[in-house]
């Protein structure tokens, strides 16, 4: 069973914002090869003061008080916080043993660094969800980097922390499509309750979504890395070297040059090897997240 602590930004529920931190969660709580050892939040899709408040209510919502929940820092500033000392604190308990999953801005990570210098050394290894390789195109639409951009600092540190790195982009992200026939999946199952919760959570953000770009879909960014988490062999690996500079992720961009004596070493998988059992995994975890979380 895969330790894992999920960091992320989540505003699932709140007008115009995504669900994708949201749908991640669900997804951890239905795996039972998943022990879920903490949530920390941090900011990205909004501030640490609405995605914080927010994960609370969802928590209670789902009657999740097994699980630590912590709330992580405001900004760049200082990034000291609640969900930094306990990303420190419980490394060092399981040593080599924990899977941190983020989602959102890295300030977290970066602020458990700072508490301890060993911290990326003790981690089993890292998984992301943010960056780009090439300009993000959706319906001829250009979409901006949100995630590591968002504490570009941040977000070279973890990168270049020697750490067992992956990063699930927004390229690869498009190939997880949540379209008409996933909503009428859910919409015709009155039997699963965690179906009901979570169409009642998304609908109005799907809406915005396909009314913003014209199209009829939305994109599960965040589930793609939780799906990586539990199911690496689903993903065509590709580990190449990344020279980025803290300036060139301030627009969370991902430059690769495998020829270059500098840089990091980073896997970014470039492709979902199928697509209909990415969604099966997704849905059958979705239907497992027990029913005494649901209120």
């Amino acid at each position: 069973m895969k330790k894992v602590i999920f960091d992320c930004d989540n505003t699932m529920g709140l007008y115009g914002k995504d669900v994708d931190d949201g749908l991640a969660l669900m997804y951890l709580l239905g795996r039972d090869d998943v022990n879920l050892l903490g949530v920390t939040t941090t900011f990205g899709n909004s501030t640490i003061d609405e995605v914080y408040p927010n994960t609370v209510k969802m928590f209670h919502e789902l009657g999740i008080s097994h699980i630590p929940l912590k709330k992580g820092a405001p900004s760049v500033d200082n990034r000291y916080s609640q969900a930094a000392e306990f990303l420190a604190e419980t490394v060092n308990t399981y040593p080599g043993e924990i899977t941190l999953l983020a989602t959102g801005s890295l300030t977290n990570l970066y602020g458990a660094f700072q508490m301890d210098n060993e911290f990326f050394k003790k981690v089993k290894e890292i998984v992301l969800m943010g960056g780009i390789t090439k300009p993000l195109i959706i319906e001829g639409k250009k979409m901006n980097e949100l995630n590591f951009s968002s504490d570009a600092e941040a977000t070279y540190v973890v990168l270049s922390s020697n750490c067992k790195v992956s990063v699930l982009t927004g390229h690869i992200c498009l190939e997880a499509k949540f379209g008409e026939e996933e909503f009428k999946r859910l919409m015709e199952d009155d039997s699963i309750w965690s179906y009901k919760y979570i169409r009642e959570k998304s609908y109005d953000w799907f809406k915005y979504f396909t009314n913003s770009y014209y199209t009829k879909e939305f994109y599960n960014w965040d589930t793609v890395a939780a799906v990586y988490v539990t199911n690496p062999e689903l993903f065509e690996d590709n580990t190449v070297n990344v020279v980025s500079t803290v300036e060139d992720l301030k627009k969370g961009y991902l430059k690769i040059d495998d020829n270059s004596g500098s840089g990091y070493k980073v896997n970014i998988p470039i492709h979902i090897k199928d697509r209909n059992r990415f969604n099966e995994i997704v849905f059958e975890a979705w239907s497992n997240v027990p029913i005494q979380h649901l209120s």
